[in-house]
């Protein structure tokens, strides 16, 4: 069994890794995990992917329809629909 620590580190030019808080763990081998923070730009939101329609109803049908809430949940509706067709 592990146990778990978390903490801040860097790395340097050379590829080291620093660690500048002190460990309060026994002497021994140890795994590191290694979680660096990726780029991301927030403020731009992401662009949809165009799709190709072959039938224009569809088109119009999709692309005029309003955007999935959040918190939409697929099982929920699907409960919604057959308690209403099964008049349960």
């Amino acid at each position: 069994m592990m146990q778990a620590y978390k903490l801040n580190a860097t790395i340097d030019e050379s590829g080291q890794l620093i660690i500048q808080e002190p460990l309060n763990i026994a002497p021994g081998n140890v795994e590191v995990i290694i979680l660096q923070p990726t780029a991301t730009t927030t403020n731009t939101p992401k662009q949809p992917k165009k799709r190709e329609y072959k039938v224009q109803a569809l088109k119009d049908l999709l692309e005029n329809a309003p955007p999935t809430p959040p918190d939409f949940d697929p099982e929920q509706a699907k409960w919604e629909y057959l308690k209403e067709k099964h008049n349960l």
